[in-house]
Order: structure tokens, then sequence, then C-alpha cells
């Protein structure tokens, strides 16, 4: 059976509120992680156009991509290399405005400008990441913050 999101409003924190309802009563009916986490990558592609959106899921000592859509992605980060690895390492959301500045940055893609990664958490041990890359520089704030890591805890529990 297909599923259907429908977003309401105009602006960003709007059309989280409209989502995350949604996405919650999507995972109700649904166990598999791995499938929750591809329609996850796919209503927030969909909602709100970002250039990438994807898990990287803890495999022993590194991460390893996981559902995704967008283009090609870098398959495996170590624990503390690049955006990922760092967030990985540090248990915490990051928000990178400008990921040319980011010190260490694995550019998968030419055209992202700005990044989030957003920990997933259980038992105080992260087992995934969740990963959004724009085109645009500076695309991430508090917003974006509050209501991915709703989701995340969402996929978590």
């Amino acid at each position: 059976m297909a599923e259907s999101i429908i977003i309401t409003g105009s602006n960003r924190k709007e059309k989280y509120t409209s989502l995350v309802p949604q996405l919650r009563a999507l995972f109700a009916g649904e166990k598999e992680l791995i499938a929750n986490m591809s329609n996850t990558c796919a209503a927030l592609k969909d909602t709100f156009g970002f250039l990438w959106v994807g898990f990287y899921i803890v495999t022993g000592n590194e991460l390893v991509v996981g559902p995704y859509q967008g283009p090609m992605a870098c398959t495996r980060i170590q624990k503390g290399k690049g955006v990922c690895g760092t967030a990985w390492e540090k248990k915490q959301v990051l928000i990178v405005k400008d990921v040319n500045a980011f010190p260490g940055h694995i550019s998968c893609s030419a055209l992202s400008k700005s990044e989030i990664v957003v920990p997933l958490i259980k038992n105080n041990e992260v087992f995934a990441l969740l990963d959004i890359d724009s085109e645009k520089l500076n695309d991430f704030d508090s917003t974006d913050k509050w209501y991915l890591e709703m989701i995340a805890s969402i996929l978590s529990a």
C-alpha cells in the first residue's frame, strides 16, 4: 500500500508541524527501522527539497551509509571524521553553516553548502545519524534542530 504525506504551511516551522504527526502515525504501524528511515528520507526530501537526506548507521567502528535520497553518498565514514563522524563522536547535533569552513569536511557532493547532522541515540549510544545537506549556505537553524531531534527521537523509540 502506498503511503502519502500531505504538508500544509508556507514556512519551515509550519511544514515540520504538519509533517511530524504524520511520520509518527506512519511509524506506529511499522516497526522495521530501515523502512521508517527510508520513508523519513522521502518525506523530508519531498517536503523541503534538500539536496541530500539520509542516514548513516553505526557498524563497528565506522558509519555506513543507509537509506537516503539525493546524489551518490560517501559509503563509510570514520568516527571523528567529517561532520557526521564528529556528531557521532560528540553525541550531539551539528549545524554547519558553510561546509567548506568545517575542518576536515568530507565532500561527497560539491553542491553541498550547509549541513545538519542529528544523532539517533538508544541506551546512551549513537546507533545512527540523520544527515541533511543543502545547496544553500546557512540553511539550517534551531527550528530544524528542534524538529529533526523530535523525528530522531521517534525513530529511536
